[in-house]
Parts: C-alpha cells; structure tokens; sequence
C-alpha cells in the first residue's frame, strides 16, 4: 500500500514539474469575475457603437455554428500549446491576456454596446432558436473591441509564428478559414459592429509588436550573425 502512495505520489509530482506552467490559467479567476460584474451592471448608460453599414449587412442565423465553434477553437489552441510547445504558450497567453485586459479596461471606463440585433426574426429553424438562446445568455453590451474577433486573430498569430505548425498546411488553413468564418459571424448575427472587430485588429497589430516582434526580430538577427561568422570561416 505504502508503494504505491509513494509512486502516486511521485507522478504526481512529476506532472506538476512538467505542467507547472499551468499556473496562467489562473488568470481566468481576474477575467471572469471582472467580466461578469461588467455584464450584470453594464445595461444602461452606454454608448452605441455601431455604423450605418452595419444596419445594410443581413442577418444570416446560420453563422451561429462558427459562432460557438470560437469556444472549442481558442481552447483547443491554448490546450496544443500548452502540451507541446511552452514558449509559444507563454506568448500566445501573454497576447490574449493583455488584449483581454485591455477590453475590461475599455469596458469599464468606457461603457459601449449596440442596438443591432433583430426584433423579429424572418425565418424559424434550429439556428434562429439557437441565436434566441444567444440573445438571452449574452448582453448587447461590452462589445469593444470584441473578443471573438482578437482571440480568433489571436490564434492566427499563434499558429504562423510556430515553427511546428508551418509544416501542416493543412492545419494552418483551417485554422485561418475558420477564423475568417468566425470573424464574419459577429456581425451577421448582429453580435458586434464592424467597428468592433476593427479595434480588435488595431489591438491585435499593436500587441503583436510587443509580444512576437521582438522575438523574431532577435531571432533574425541571430541568423545573420551566424551565417557571418560561417562565411568568415
């Protein structure tokens, strides 16, 4: 019995030296409360952030399906990261972070949302009952810059910068097509403005220059140094 405490306890403690970098989930316990004070309290009093080209785009249910894909896709990237490649964990969490960081600040101080969505609906299937259940979980409010739109770009950015990755094309495009659906899901089904996703590509394009720009540029500096050094030889 004692021996296999003691082996249990070993793995276990083996686990926690190779998955110690787990410790950054822990942001979800700033995010969610902060997030869910924000829902609840953000309801009136805000400011309408939407366009006229917003009110000519149609409503297209059917986009609902990439829609909720965005949760399985930004967990199913942050999970390969995290198992296989700790640095580009650390970066890809340092750059959603940040952003996601950045929306409750300009949420809080800044209180937005948008009148877009549909009053009656001119179908009734499946994905328009799905979109009501939408509706219903998720406020009109905190929309900028959205989430759906950085953390999907986020991912992106996650998969061209790693080195693994590039050698599946495969992958790589799936990635960025589903992005791309995901993309245009948040303003055909009146979740989000256009405005909305363009300040989360701005946020995206800025960040980027501080988390994974650096790095690259280092790294190419490297490369000629080394390929110097070669031909000096």
């Amino acid at each position: 019995m004692g021996i296999i405490i003691m082996k249990q306890k070993n793995r276990f403690t083996e686990l926690l030296k190779r998955y110690k970098h787990a410790w950054v989930f822990l942001y979800i316990l700033i995010y969610m409360p902060w997030f869910l004070y924000l829902e609840k309290h953000v309801t009136t009093n805000y400011y309408v952030i939407q366009t006229r080209f917003d009110q000519h785009l149609p409503f297209i249910e059917y986009f609902i399906i990439p829609y909720l894909m965005w949760f399985a896709f930004i967990a199913a990237a942050f999970l390969y990261f995290f198992l296989t490649d700790v640095p580009g964990f650390y970066r890809m969490a340092k750059f959603m972070f940040t952003g996601m960081t950045v929306f409750l600040i300009i949420s809080t101080v800044f209180p937005n949302g948008q009148d877009l969505r549909p009053v009656v609906f001119e179908s009734d299937n499946i994905f328009v009952d799905m979109v009501r259940m939408l509706y219903r979980a998720d406020t009109c409010t905190n929309v900028f810059p959205s989430l759906h739109v950085f953390n999907s770009l986020g991912v992106c950015v996650a998969v061209h910068e790693s080195e693994a990755l590039k050698r599946h094309r495969g992958v790589c495009a799936g990635t960025y097509i589903l992005a791309a659906l995901i993309i245009l899901a948040t303003v055909f089904l009146k979740q989000h403005s256009v405005l909305d996703g363009i300040g989360a590509a701005f946020m995206v394009y800025v960040l980027y220059q501080l988390v994974y720009a650096p790095q690259k540029k280092s790294a190419l500096q490297y490369t000629k140094q080394k390929r110097a050094l070669a031909q000096n030889k």
